[in-house]
């Protein structure tokens, strides 16, 4: 049976006008920005190419419950490349680092796509730093191609063709490149601001200047593929099926990445799931549609004291043994 998730009925804070990316700062290996002070801990993972940026909307929405914390990923935003490559691994052990540098008790995990799979893995491996998992269009294991998507994608996965697949994505002008990923993760185009646009502009730019901006996508996409075939005890659909955090599933009908026919799979294998899939929304639905994914994570902590602080605290969360 799937379990849908109910829409808190709360009032949200008023978006007015632009709001800019939280500020933010090093702390250790990774950049990290924090959003308003006051209420539980929350970390935000970004998805592949992506950046802490994409959660700044969302955030501000969630302004006076949550001590949000949105991170980037090593190799991607602000942080610099890791020491340890890009394998899934290494981005799980990074925001396992960064949760408990916090040092303020389990988070609400926040990931999308690439950090939808990565934030899984935590509250599998490490069910005490995770209070709830929200999982926006999660990179769960499909090897499926989606129809829409970019067609030089695969290339890079290919050894022999990754430069030139580089090379062709690299000649593509900065504008260009920003409208085409928004072309691909947005249903509705129309709903980016033109702020919005320019900050993906200027951020294409400025990570097309870095040395390791290519590598850090191709590595972390192979290395994302590359957990897809792993079996027994290690594969990510039974690393799913362990994660003891109450877990809100968000997907767009739209998503031209991560196909929405996952969503059902998905909802039956978390063990405390809920499920909601929004109509006109592609891959980025914490962008495209802030407001719904925050009324989802506020009905979420409003089912009562199993999800929220108090009697968690005393629950033992540990997964059964595989």
């Amino acid at each position: 049976m799937i379990r849908t998730a109910l829409l808190s009925d709360t009032a949200l804070p008023e978006l007015v006008g632009h709001l800019p990316p939280w500020p933010g700062q090093e702390l250790g290996p990774v950049f990290v920005r924090s959003g308003p002070v006051g209420g539980e801990p929350a970390l935000f993972v970004h998805g592949l190419g992506g950046s802490s940026n994409n959660w700044t909307d969302l955030v501000a929405l969630l302004e006076g419950r949550l001590a949000a914390e949105a991170m980037d990923l090593p190799g991607f935003g602000r942080s610099a490349p890791p020491r340890e490559g890009y394998r899934l691994g290494a981005h799980v052990r990074a925001v396992v680092q960064r949760i408990e540098a916090r040092g303020d008790g389990p988070v609400h995990l926040f990931g999308n796509s690439l950090g939808g799979a990565v934030s899984t893995l935590v509250a599998a491996k490490r069910p005490d730093l995770v209070r709830t998992l929200t999982l926006v269009s999660p990179a769960l294991p499909s090897l499926r191609p989606r129809r829409g998507s970019d067609p030089r994608l695969p290339l890079l996965l290919l050894p022999g063709l990754e430069t030139l697949a580089r090379r062709q994505l690299a000649s593509v002008p900065p504008e260009q490149r920003a409208r085409a990923v928004v072309q691909l993760c947005w249903a509705d185009p129309s709903r980016l601001s033109p702020e919005r646009l320019a900050e993906a502009v200027e951020e294409v730019r400025r990570r097309s200047g870095l040395g390791h901006d290519a590598e850090a996508f191709t590595r972390s996409l192979r290395g994302l593929v590359g957990s897809y075939l792993a079996r027994g005890p290690r594969a990510m659909w039974r690393q799913a099926g362990r994660v003891a955090a109450p877990t809100l599933l968000v997907w767009g009908a739209q998503d031209r990445l991560v196909d929405v026919s996952l969503a059902p799979r998905a909802a039956r294998t978390f063990p405390d799931a809920r499920l909601l899939v929004l109509d006109d929304v592609g891959h980025v639905a914490q962008m495209e549609r802030p407001d719904l994914v925050a009324r989802a994570f506020l009905g979420l902590l409003e089912e009562g004291p199993g999800v929220q602080g108090g009697p968690w605290e005393s629950v033992d969360r540990r997964p059964p043994l595989p």
